[in-house]
């Protein structure tokens, strides 16, 4: 059975100048980083679907990326994987006082108070005495939705947001309604601009009204492309059976296709 040395220096020969992989040689953090997350997203998709088997191997590409990563540093004589573990043990041991400590919480609630309140605490100490904003360390590079989630859970924690569902609704219909103004802009630039900015008003909305009713806004989008994708499917397999090309259908007929693929999925 490999161990994380093996893998350490399996990492180590292939970033070998001399003998190595002469693809791994050429990579940087930058050139890497979009891996790194595409192998995030697959062991988030090998976790919807429930597969076990593709999570195993999905875990392993991840854990290789953090050993690229953390080989390049410590080719640069930054920080190596030790460092890495050092890290994230010291931080996790700082996070869980009522576990390695002699905190006492009484629920999930207070767990989850005081996890962020180490968070809060953590954020201001790598802020080095400048100001820190509520809203530091929210990753650039989050889905969007996800990021809308985390950017309006942290305002949400100083007070600023909308007590009542109702009145997020209110302001989906306000955002609505400047969308529709937008659409009626005659200079077509500008109204292309303030469309997506608008539109993106409205998916912001979106998100808290999801987070009001307590629904992951990224979850139920995801959702929603796998129930389309299926159901499309379905209109294509119905058009074949009945020798239709959907390029050559009206909509009336594409819409009856999709109630039959409703009906079936």
């Amino acid at each position: 059975m490999s161990s994380i040395s093996d893998l350490l220096e399996l990492m180590r020969k292939l970033r070998d100048p001399e003998g190595g992989c002469p693809w791994d040689q050429k990579q940087d953090f930058k050139s890497i980083a979009p891996y790194t997350i595409e192998e995030a997203f697959e062991v988030a998709d090998a976790i919807e679907r429930e597969s076990l088997d593709e999570l195993k191997g999905e875990l392993g590409d991840l854990l290789f990326q953090v050993v690229f990563h953390a080989q390049m540093a410590d080719e640069m004589g930054a920080f190596d994987f030790g460092d890495v573990a050092d890290g994230i043990v010291e931080k996790m041991r700082a996070r869980h006082p009522h576990v390695f400590g002699d905190v006492t919480h009484q629920s999930t609630s207070d767990v989850n108070k005081a996890w962020e309140a180490s968070k809060a605490a953590e954020r201001e100490a790598a802020g080095k005495g400048e100001a820190v904003s509520v809203l530091d360390g929210i990753a650039l590079t989050l889905p969007a939705l996800m990021r809308a989630e985390k950017i309006q859970k942290r305002v949400a924690r100083v007070g600023f947001d909308w007590p009542v569902v109702d009145d997020v609704w209110e302001k989906m219909d306000e955002e609505l309604a400047e969308v529709r103004k937008a659409d009626q802009l005659d200079d077509e630039a500008a109204r292309a601009d303030a469309l997506e900015d608008e539109l993106g008003d409205v998916m912001f909305v979106a998100v808290n009204l999801a987070r009001h009713y307590k629904v992951d806004a990224e979850k139920a989008l995801r959702r929603a492309n796998s129930k389309f994708e299926k159901r499309f499917r379905q209109v294509e397999s119905l058009a074949a059976d009945e020798q239709l090309e959907l390029p050559a259908m009206d909509l009336a007929s594409l819409d009856a296709l999709w109630d039959k693929a409703k009906q079936m999925t």
